[in-house]
């Protein structure tokens, strides 16, 4: 155990020193403080004109909130795939594998020490980002979305997700295949997410259908409208209020347990492949 531990605290470490990742950070405080700038704009013009009856105000703020958060849920999956696509694939590449797994260290070990690693800097990132949009909002009008960490802990587990079938794709692709897979599959069901959500508004029942396979195949949209339906107050939620950052259609808490599952087993499939590849 104490290999993997050493290896996630390596891993952690070279990927906080990689460009990508360092530009990436820097791109989420700026977008941090624009929101902040955007929100105290866009408060103070609303106020302006006339008092916000509450219910309009927390609709208002919510509204607000979920598109901070939605903007940081598109840059931690960005983020997870471009640090992760090559963690595996391009050091076997380059041979640099080699140096790691010719020593008496498991191999099982070596993948899941990269996991953890990248694991934690994704953790950070996501907190600093999420953080930072949540205590905007709280300094500027004192509002805190319902069930806050429950929601980032969501949009966390949708980075997972994906990074466990990055490392998976890396033990057997290259690395551009498993980014252009990687990407693809996470742009269909992007799309069959939303054919969901307005199916949902639509009252079509095979667009609703085609949306809930989508989220089977890849639960990480998914996961995201389960985030925004548990940080929405029910005063907010589907049917009261129409916003396209939340969840338009209730969505299926099973896709929860079903991500957990999935992660674990792309991450085992991972260790399996990864044991039987020819370095």
């Amino acid at each position: 155990m104490n290999h993997v531990l050493t290896l996630a605290r390596l891993t952690f470490h070279e990927a906080w020193r990689r460009w990508m990742v360092i530009v990436a950070l820097l791109l989420g405080i700026i977008f941090v403080g624009l929101y902040a700038f955007g929100f105290a704009m866009l408060i103070n013009d609303l106020r302006s004109e006339r008092p916000l009856p509450p219910l309009i105000q927390t609709a208002a703020y919510n509204f607000l909130v979920l598109a901070g958060l939605y903007v940081v849920h598109g840059l931690t999956v960005m983020l997870t795939i471009f640090a992760s696509v090559d963690a595996v694939s391009g050091e076997i590449t380059s041979h640099t594998i080699q140096t790691i797994v010719t020593k008496p260290v498991p191999r099982w070990q070596v993948l899941l020490g990269k996991y953890l690693g990248y694991a934690a800097m994704l953790l950070i990132y996501l907190g600093l980002l999420a953080g930072g949009v949540l205590l905007a909002t709280k300094l500027l009008v004192g509002y805190v979305p319902p069930n806050a960490l429950t929601g980032i802990g969501l949009i966390l587990l949708e980075a997972l997700v994906l990074l466990s079938l990055s490392l998976l794709g890396g033990t057997r692709l290259s690395t551009l295949t498993n980014g252009v897979a990687l990407f693809m599959l996470y742009g269909l069901t992007f799309i069959g997410t939303w054919v969901q959500q307005i199916g949902a508004v639509l009252q079509s029942e095979t667009a609703v259908r085609i949306g809930e396979v989508s989220s089977w195949v890849l639960p990480v949209e998914a996961l995201w409208r389960q985030a925004a339906f548990v940080l929405q107050p029910p005063t907010v939620l589907p049917g009261n209020f129409v916003s396209p950052f939340g969840a338009l259609a209730t969505p299926n808490p099973n896709i929860v347990y079903y991500a957990l599952v999935y992660a674990a087993v792309a991450v085992a499939l991972a260790l399996f492949s990864f044991s039987r590849r020819d370095l």
